[in-house]
């Protein structure tokens, strides 16, 4: 049995490509490279491809996921299922997707030299951790093993721990609100302060620090502006550099998006501003991403980053104390009058609360991906997104009903099919009703393969809900033990504070009423 999809990729309203597409695309090509060992100068750069290899591989691009399953109704029988993706262009938008990639800091020079444009011909190029980060996620979740990228998921090259920035579904725009920026301020700040000694060595070009998406933004012990001596200060070049090479942003544009959210909920704070770029760029106002444009962190932002000491509102009373989050960790655990029942509903009332806040769930996925059980929550939204396409299929385009069959097999194949490569704990009854749909779900009409479409959709349904009662069972109080979440928590708690004290909320009081304390209740 084979099912074949070929279709444009989703384009966002600002005109670029939706970026799980652009990452599958990215993965794909790499996938299909040989990533070879090659000699320039006297050196050997192992797994680097040239510029020719992308492009003329970009041309006719192929991706298959197949899965081999004895037939429900006659065990003796394989059944084989194979989903083949083909990406095509033509060889100067094949260039322009290499560019995007640069861009996205996927890949670089192999002799580490910036370049503003990809050039077509003449250049050896290698994965950045980054990039290895991307592929690594794409392969664990389509089972891919060939041998040459196996050795590089291996290597030592693969040091990145990326943060996976939330997006919306329907427009690929990053979560902007309060506390998701400060989710990834702390990130960005590090645990502890990069300092470096002098000012040559934090505003250098070299991103080699980064290699780990741990260590934070490059600061410069002291720096003299003017008259006065600066502690502690960081370009906007720097800034952006972490952010385009440690998160899943994939353009400068979002690089700038998110420094301006720091210096709107005050975490950091120009002071030098590039008056140059500014007025080549009136948009820049608030933040200019150069190296003649200056920036230090604020009381505010040290304290975010847990830099300092900051009093914290705990979750349970609702009191403040420089011990708040020592109470505050001993308060999530679940009260003793509780019945079972009562816990499970409440487990269910914080995941659906982390579902639908973009910082809890950024942090719910690194925990769980920490915990090697990311493949839950992966297919819980893959299965949103899933949903949204089916409901907003027009019948009218001939290839509709085709395209969506295919991307559910995708799913099928990577989370439900006997041995997929993140097969999911669902139970046995469900997983032979949907191995026995999904061996015969292609038809030979549209008519009757929307038919199929309808009753596989109503499978993932079920399949979902399990996954939703798994991850409320076993992961979320777990979760909600961790500091991450309390710390979190809190923020969330304070806003609603702030709100009912008549002060200026920074996220509004319905919308903070939706991600219930750790205990169950929201202090009023």
């Amino acid at each position: 049995m084979h099912q074949t999809s070929s279709r444009l990729l989703r384009m966002t309203s600002d005109d670029r490509p939706f970026t799980r597409d652009f990452k599958d695309l990215f993965s794909t090509l790499m996938v299909s490279l040989p990533l070879s060992s090659h000699r320039v100068r006297f050196k050997t750069y192992t797994f680097s491809f040239t510029s020719e290899e992308a492009i003329n591989n970009l041309g006719s691009l192929k991706f298959s996921q197949s899965n081999r399953m004895p037939d429900p109704k006659d065990p003796s029988r394989i059944v084989t299922t194979t989903t083949t993706t083909t990406f095509s262009m033509a060889k100067e938008m094949a260039r322009s997707v290499c560019q995007r990639f640069m861009d996205a800091r996927f890949i670089e020079l192999a002799d580490s030299k910036p370049v503003q444009y990809f050039p077509p011909k003449g250049s050896l190029w290698q994965l950045t951790p980054k990039g290895i980060h991307v592929l690594e996620r794409f392969c664990q979740r389509n089972g891919i093993q060939q041998e040459h990228v196996v050795r590089l998921l291996q290597s030592p090259f693969n040091t990145m721990r990326l943060v996976i920035l939330e997006r919306d579904s329907v427009t690929d725009r990053l979560s902007q609100d309060k506390t998701t920026t400060e989710v990834i301020f702390r990130r960005f700040a590090g645990s502890t302060p990069n300092i470096k000694a002098n000012v040559s060595i934090s505003d250098s070009d070299s991103v080699s620090e980064y290699h780990d998406g741990i260590t934070g933004v490059k600061l410069a012990e002291t720096r003299k502006i003017y008259d006065k001596v600066i502690k502690n200060s960081f370009t906007g070049k720097c800034a952006v550099d972490w952010l385009l090479d440690c998160c899943t942003t994939v353009e400068a544009r979002e690089t700038n998006e998110i420094a301006r959210l720091f210096i709107q909920h005050g975490l950091i704070q120009s002071v030098l501003e590039d008056k140059v770029y500014v007025h080549q760029n009136p948009e820049a106002s608030q933040f200019q991403p150069t190296k003649n444009a200056i920036y230090v962190f604020t009381d505010k932002g040290r304290r975010v980053a847990g830099w300092i000491e900051s009093d914290r509102l705990s979750l349970q009373s609702g009191e403040r104390g420089a011990d708040g989050s020592q109470r505050a960790r001993s308060n999530v655990r679940v009260r003793d009058d509780q019945s079972p029942r009562d816990q499970r509903e409440t487990n269910t009332t914080r995941l659906t609360a982390i579902l639908n806040d973009a910082a809890l769930r950024l942090l719910y996925r690194e925990f769980l991906r920490e915990t090697l059980c990311e493949e839950n929550l992966a297919f819980y939204l893959d299965v949103e997104g899933f949903n949204h396409n089916f409901h907003s299929i027009d019948l009218s385009k001939p290839d509709a009903v085709r395209e969506t069959l295919a991307a559910a097999y995708g799913l099928y194949n990577a989370f439900l099919a006997p041995g997929s490569p993140c097969e999911l704990n669902i139970d046995h009854t469900l997983r032979q009703d949907m191995a026995s749909r999904m061996t015969r779900a292609v038809a030979k009409d549209d008519e009757a393969m929307y038919t199929s479409l309808k009753d596989v959709q109503t499978l993932f349904d079920r399949a979902q809900q399990q996954v939703f009662k798994l991850m409320a069972g076993d992961s979320v109080p777990k979760f909600i033990r961790t500091h991450k979440y309390i710390e979190v928590a809190g923020d969330i708690l304070e806003d609603e504070r702030n709100a009912l004290s008549g002060g200026a909320p920074e996220r509004t009081l319905s919308r903070s009423t939706r991600y219930p304390a750790t205990n169950g209740d929201v202090p009023r």
